[in-house]
């Protein structure tokens, strides 16, 4: 007699983050993440400014089970200002966990494993938005004023702009 297929299968089709769950829990608790929620939701649990600056690259607990010590990988600049917000991040990530599962916050300039991996990425400043100069729109709308296609004659219109701007500076 035949076994029903079960209902995730008999479907088809399965979510991507149900097919790389048990790896990715696996990749995380080999650092010490019981809790990948710390490491997906990062930005959301310590704030935007210190996630761009920060992150969380090792959890490693004490002989006795203790309170575990979270190491934070930063740059030079940064690791000041991330040193004096040390308990405000541990008090944040003791609320994802639930319960005191963090006692120390540790900061490092390098990750654990080698210089390889303890690169922090920056993160651009956005770009201003310029307006260009009068004349210059205008110039633009010149040239693609013939264009009968609104989409067409605005693309042109843009890299027209674009163009003449970067000439004139």
């Amino acid at each position: 007699m035949k076994q029903p297929r079960s209902s995730h299968k008999a479907r088809g089709f399965s979510r991507a983050a149900t097919l790389v769950q048990t790896r990715i829990r696996k990749a995380s608790e080999g650092r010490g993440f019981a809790q990948t929620r710390l490491l997906t939701h990062w930005s959301e649990i310590v704030g935007e400014d210190i996630a761009g600056t920060a992150h969380p690259v090792n959890v490693s607990y004490a002989k006795g089970g203790m309170g575990a010590t979270l190491t934070l990988l930063t740059t030079g600049a940064m690791a000041p200002m991330i040193e004096m917000q040390k308990e405000q991040i541990r008090e944040k990530v003791n609320a994802c966990y639930g319960y005191r599962a963090i006692s120390r916050v540790r900061i490092t300039q390098t990750a654990p494993t080698g210089f390889a991996e303890g690169r922090v990425a920056f993160q651009q400043a956005p770009k201003a938005a310029r307006t260009p100069d009068p004349a210059i729109r205008a110039e633009a709308a010149k040239v693609a004023q013939d264009i009968a296609s609104d989409d067409l004659r605005l693309a042109l219109e843009v890299l027209a702009t674009n163009v003449l701007t970067k000439h004139k500076s």
